[in-house]
């Protein structure tokens, strides 16, 4: 006969005592998570199936599985059973998104990265931080701690003022509220909205041993098709390399590579002036 999952969804009085602690903790309830999501990823299945394909009782799966529909991460199509959510599209079109934004830039990257011979990174805007998707290491001999997955803040290095270049200042105060536990090397506020307007102005941002102390970079924004930024790239290097009059001569160089990016992205440079021209300076 035939399983109804909504049926099921309460549990048995004739189902087995549930293995391990009843509150397993964070990292077993995560594992067990991602689990449910790998058993449903085949199609549609009932309940009952789902606790047998995963060696768990009923009333475990039934409410790992509840967490995950609250979440979006899975949704509960009668008389078929458990099948995999929108969330999961969403989070897949932006891997996607992220994927080919990474294999499209990487030989301009890997170009800047030759030129300048320092450290190179991509990122994007995740939430209230930058989340680097690639990096490039330099020829010099320095070590910029960084790593592809890492998520940065946004107010202290260039590669995250890069990306909020288009916001309007309202959002800078709040996302440089949300960081002043950070680095103890950040200007006052007036003097980071004195930078950031005249960022806007350039094209680019910098950082100014904000982030790390000794270390600089000159960041640009990555445009897509609607003008809008999708995403940054910068050059780090040791203060030693990067002085004032370094850090400008590089500007146009991380400048027109970003714009080259956003060209193959679908960018026309008229589709920003918009944008910038709402921002307060």
């Amino acid at each position: 006969m035939r399983h109804n999952p909504l049926s099921e969804a309460g549990g048995s009085a004739e189902e087995p005592m549930e293995e391990g602690p009843r509150t397993p903790s964070g990292s077993q309830t995560l594992l067990r998570g991602l689990d449910v999501l790998e058993g449903v990823a085949d199609g549609p299945i009932s309940l009952a199936d789902l606790a047998a394909r995963l060696g768990l009782t009923r009333s475990t799966t039934h409410r790992l599985a509840n967490a995950l529909i609250e979440r979006r991460y899975l949704i509960l199509v009668p008389q078929r059973g458990y099948q995999l959510g929108p969330k999961l599209l969403e989070l897949g079109f932006q891997a996607q998104q992220q994927a080919d934004l990474v294999q499209l830039a990487r030989p301009r990257l890997e170009a800047l990265a030759q030129s300048s011979e320092d450290t190179v990174h991509l990122g994007v805007l995740d939430g209230d931080r930058a989340l680097y998707l690639d990096k490039i290491p330099g020829r010099r001999r320095i070590v910029i701690s960084s790593r592809v997955g890492d998520r940065h803040p946004l107010t202290s290095t260039g590669l995250g003022k890069a990306l909020l270049l288009d916001e309007r200042a309202e959002r800078w105060k709040d996302f440089f509220d949300e960081e002043q536990n950070g680095s103890k090397l950040r200007p006052d506020y007036e003097l980071w909205l004195s930078r950031m307007r005249g960022y806007v102005e350039c094209g680019r941002a910098y950082d100014l041993e904000e982030n790390e102390d000794q270390i600089r970079c000159v960041a640009a924004p990555v445009r897509d098709a609607s003008g809008g930024i999708v995403g940054a790239i910068s050059v780090s290097s040791a203060a030693q390399y990067m002085d004032d009059g370094r850090m400008e001569s590089l500007t146009s160089e991380v400048v027109d590579t970003a714009h080259a990016i956003s060209r193959d992205l679908g960018w026309n440079p008229g589709a920003t002036a918009g944008d910038r021209a709402r921002t307060p300076r």
